[in-house]
C-alpha cells in the first residue's frame, strides 16, 4: 500500500472525499445521497482524504460548532482497507489540523457500534443518551486537543 494523506481543499480532492462516502457508506448502507450529504457539506467544512496509490480510500470531514469545538464526522474507510488502521489515521489527522487552526475541543456522535473506536482514540462519552438518526443511533463523546488556543473562522 502507498498511503498518503490529502488535506482535501480543491473540489477535486473533495469529490475523492464524496466517492468514499458513497461507496463506503450510502451503497453498503442504503443511505441516499440526499441522506448523506447534508448542510454541513459545505465551503467551510474541511475534508481529510486518504489515497492508496493516488485512490481515495479512506476520509473524514470536520466542521466548526463554536469558537473553540469542531465536530468531526462522516468517517468511513472502504470495506477493501478496514481494519489496517486507516480509520484511526484519518481521524488523527482531522485532529493535527483542528490543532493548527486553533480548536481545543473534538467532538463526534459516534454510531453506538463504533463508540469502541472512538474510545481508543481518546475520546470520553459526554451524554449517555442516544441520538436517534434517521440512518443510525449514535452518541456523544469528545476529546480535549493539545492545542489550547480558539478555533479561528476560515
Amino acid at each position: 500500500m502507498d498511503i498518503r494523506c490529502i488535506r482535501a481543499t480543491e473540489t477535486w480532492q473533495q469529490a475523492g472525499a464524496y466517492y468514499v462516502r458513497i461507496q463506503g457508506m450510502a451503497r453498503q448502507h442504503g443511505i441516499t445521497l440526499r441522506r448523506e450529504f447534508d448542510e454541513h457539506d459545505g465551503p467551510n467544512t474541511k475534508y481529510i482524504v486518504l489515497t492508496d496509490a493516488d485512490f481515495p480510500v479512506a476520509t473524514c470531514r470536520f466542521y466548526e460548532i463554536d469558537d473553540h469545538s469542531a465536530m468531526i464526522g462522516r468517517v468511513v474507510v472502504l470495506p477493501d482497507y478496514r481494519g489496517q488502521g486507516l480509520g484511526r489515521r484519518v481521524v488523527r489527522e482531522a485532529e493535527e489540523w483542528l490543532g493548527e487552526l486553533g480548536c481545543s475541543r473534538a467532538v463526534v456522535e459516534s454510531r453506538d457500534v463504533a463508540v469502541g473506536f472512538y474510545r481508543k482514540l481518546g475520546y470520553e462519552v459526554t451524554d449517555p443518551a442516544v441520538i436517534r438518526g434517521d440512518t443510525f443511533d449514535c452518541v456523544r463523546m469528545e476529546k480535549t486537543l493539545a492545542c489550547g488556543r480558539f478555533c479561528h473562522r476560515r
